[in-house]
This record gives structure tokens, C-alpha cells and sequence, in this order.
């Protein structure tokens, strides 16, 4: 698992069915299969509505909810400032300008 204790996650998470709908006519319209599995401390939530199997479903949605607690986990990289060149801050510049010469020109003249 890598840092993560499965008995305490699975204390912290929260199962609910659903009928996963879609292809599969009565079967997948009248059981609960799809399971829903929700990370309480986190509020992440992983679905799994593959298998006919709510035990299956409950699997899946588990190991989902684990991939994302991982990469929510994950340091971020330190982000590199870097500077604009001098070539795109006189573009800028330019189209600013040009911009705002087009503006003027939709004025009104003033009648004399």
C-alpha cells in the first residue's frame, strides 16, 4: 500500500448502492449493484458500476478511491518562475496599442 493502512481507510469510508442503469435491461435496472465509495475525510469519491456483482463493484470503487487518495498525496512540484522575453512584453504592448486605436476610432465625432 505504500504509506496507506488499509484497515484505517476502510474505517473511513463510506459505501452506497445505486442501480447502475444503462445497457443490461432488468438485471441492471432493478438490482443495487453500482457502488459509490466516499473518503469522509477527503470528501473523494470513486464509482463503480462494471460488474453485476455489488461485491465486485465494491472492489473496484476501493482500489479507485485509493489510486486518487495517492495522487492526491503526492508533493506538488515547486513551480520555476521564469521571465517574459522582451520580444513577447513589445508584442503585448503593440497589440495593446493597436487595440486601443480601434477603440478610438468607433467614437462618435463631435458636430461642430
Amino acid at each position: 500500500m505504500s504509506g496507506l493502512d488499509l484497515d484505517k481507510l476502510q474505517q473511513e469510508v463510506r459505501y452506497e448502492t445505486f442501480t447502475s442503469g444503462g445497457p443490461g435491461g432488468q438485471h441492471a435496472n432493478r438490482t443495487a449493484s453500482a457502488v459509490k465509495a466516499i473518503h469522509v475525510p477527503t470528501g473523494l469519491t470513486a464509482i463503480a458500476r462494471e460488474s453485476r456483482s455489488q461485491y465486485r463493484n465494491r472492489e473496484i470503487a476501493l482500489q479507485r478511491l485509493i489510486e486518487k487518495i495517492r495522487i492526491r498525496r503526492r508533493p506538488v512540484k515547486p513551480r520555476k518562475q521564469t521571465r517574459v522575453p522582451r520580444a513577447v512584453r513589445e508584442k503585448r504592448l503593440a497589440d495593446k496599442q493597436r487595440r486601443g486605436r480601434i477603440k478610438a476610432d468607433r467614437k462618435k465625432v463631435a458636430s461642430e
